[in-house]
């Protein structure tokens, strides 16, 4: 599958962070919990994304041939006061700065540690996206806040998913994407306002030898239907399959069964 440019993914982060930075500065409680990750208060959920982000941006910077442990990450846990959301702010400002500027002085070539296999700064450049727009719509869900996200970074991170689960089928005997091996269903996800000529479907295919997916327009077994950033969502567990934005077409068991299964760990 293609892959957005280095330097898209660079602008995206910032992009990103840019607009977790103003659920932060909404006024919204910090200290509520936040419904899709609900062991997590809001503020909890910002410092584990901006945790991540220097941690990444410390493995790139330094060229990381195995995992550095959190400990050894400057600033890793956020502003000792909690419920300020000026010092998170900054905090969460300085984190996009510092993983954005070592993404682009690496560029995605240079050998990096990477828990996937992948270990390059671009695989980093890539995972740090898709962990913002998650958690970003974590955030902004939370807050009461609409959630878009552009076309190619939602497609691409139902790619990468995708991509992950299969990395787990291949390398994890015991995760729980196993359970789904059986005979032939398949899934298709349906992105109902894509643009013409817009490559914004997916088919799922389980089967006993495990699964494989690919893009296109095929019939299967459920379709899941509605705007992208939906589908994004409800693909994601952020959004309910009752939810008014998408529709479940077909044997509905069969997208509930992968959704519990294939979650990587």
């Amino acid at each position: 599958m293609t892959r957005l440019a280095h330097d898209h993914y660079c602008q995206e982060i910032a992009r990103q962070t840019g607009q977790l930075r103003t659920v932060v500065t909404s006024g919204a409680d910090l200290s509520g919990t936040v419904p899709t990750t609900p062991d997590w208060s809001l503020e909890q959920l910002v410092r584990h994304v901006g945790g991540a982000l220097r941690w990444a941006a410390l493995m790139v910077r330094t060229g990381a041939e195995e995992e550095v442990p959190e400990e050894r990450v400057p600033g890793f846990e956020g502003p000792g006061a909690w419920g300020d959301p000026g010092a998170l702010d900054a905090w969460l400002a300085e984190c996009g700065e510092l993983i954005v500027g070592a993404l682009r002085d690496a560029g995605p070539d240079a050998k990096v540690w990477s828990w996937a296999g992948v270990c390059d700064a671009g695989f980093w450049a890539r995972r740090m996206t898709h962990e913002l727009i998650v958690h970003r719509a974590d955030a902004t869900l939370a807050a009461g806040l609409p959630f878009e996200v552009a076309p190619d970074a939602a497609a691409d991170a139902i790619d990468e998913w995708l991509e992950i689960v299969e990395w787990a089928q291949r390398t994890l005997p015991e995760d729980t994407v196993h359970e789904l091996r059986g005979p032939r269903r398949t899934i298709r996800l349906h992105a109902t306002d894509a643009e013409a000529g817009t490559d914004a479907e997916w088919l799922i295919e389980l089967a006993e030898d495990g699964f494989s997916w690919r893009r296109g327009h095929e019939k299967a077994t459920v379709a899941l239907r509605g705007p992208l950033t939906s589908v994004l969502l409800a693909f994601y567990r952020r959004l309910p399959l009752d939810a008014p934005q998408v529709e479940v077409v077909g044997e509905r068991e069969v997208l509930e069964q992968w959704l519990a299964r294939a979650t990587f760990g």
